[in-house]
């Protein structure tokens, strides 16, 4: 479900009404970001796990997986000490996942929908989710974001991302999916609403439910290629 854009989910995914949509092709998605992302998949998930805080021995769940590439890269980062849980609803995600990442003995990948997370209370340190957010039914989506709550340890981090144009270029391919994405709301809405198709992907329309979830010290940042970041903090009380 990560890493991903709506017109890819489209061609290669179908929608559940309670899970979103699922992308079933992992190989099919890799070769649309790389064209997506002109080549700079890797440069793009270096700037991710470094805007997360992953350090060595910290423990990090990633939601919406995908082929596994973040979470990988993640484990690299954590190291020996540290462990990272790479979540996807579709089987063929974490099967592939799975398969390619054998040689990454702190790094393991887990069937579940964002929503409905099997993972333990206030466990992690780090909690990512990329370029998934837009594809969790849309009345699904604060329990998504009370569950990334749930399992972070006080004083752990969020970091939500999704596709950002951050050029002229990218501006126009980001509207065009946008589209897709907002068609997607609107039946999802019923008739007679009116989805600004920007709105369906951009992650600044979270900063609320983070809030009111519980998050503190919400920032968004905006980096290349075409993705913008909002990272938040699960606040200590008392």
């Amino acid at each position: 479900m990560t890493k991903n854009a709506p017109q890819s989910s489209i061609r290669q995914g179908h929608h559940d009404t309670e899970t979103g949509v699922l992308l079933t092709k992992p190989r099919s998605y890799l070769a649309f970001k790389a064209i997506f992302l002109l080549g700079r998949g890797t440069e793009l998930n270096a700037r991710l796990v470094a805007l997360s805080g992953a350090a060595p021995g910290r423990q990090v769940v990633d939601i919406g997986c995908g082929p596994g590439d973040l979470a990988r890269k993640l484990a690299v980062r954590v190291g020996p000490g540290g462990s990272v849980v790479g979540i996807d609803p579709a089987v063929e995600m974490i099967d592939y996942a799975t398969e390619h990442s054998n040689a990454v003995t702190n790094c393991r990948f887990e069937l579940a929908a964002a929503q409905t997370l099997p993972l333990p209370d206030a466990t992690f340190d780090v909690v990512t989710s990329t370029f998934a957010m837009h594809h969790i039914p849309e009345a699904q989506r604060r329990a998504a974001i009370a569950q990334m709550f749930r399992i972070l340890r006080p004083g752990g981090t969020l970091l939500l991302a999704d596709t950002h144009p951050t050029g002229r270029i990218a501006a126009a391919v980001v509207r065009i999916m946008a589209r897709i994405a907002a068609r997607r709301t609107l039946e999802e809405r019923g008739p007679g609403h009116a989805a600004d198709p920007l709105a369906a992907v951009d992650i600044r329309r979270y900063r609320d439910m983070l809030q009111e979830a519980g998050f503190g010290n919400v920032t968004f940042r905006a980096v290349r290629p075409s993705t913008g970041v909002l990272l938040a903090t699960k606040e200590i009380r008392g």
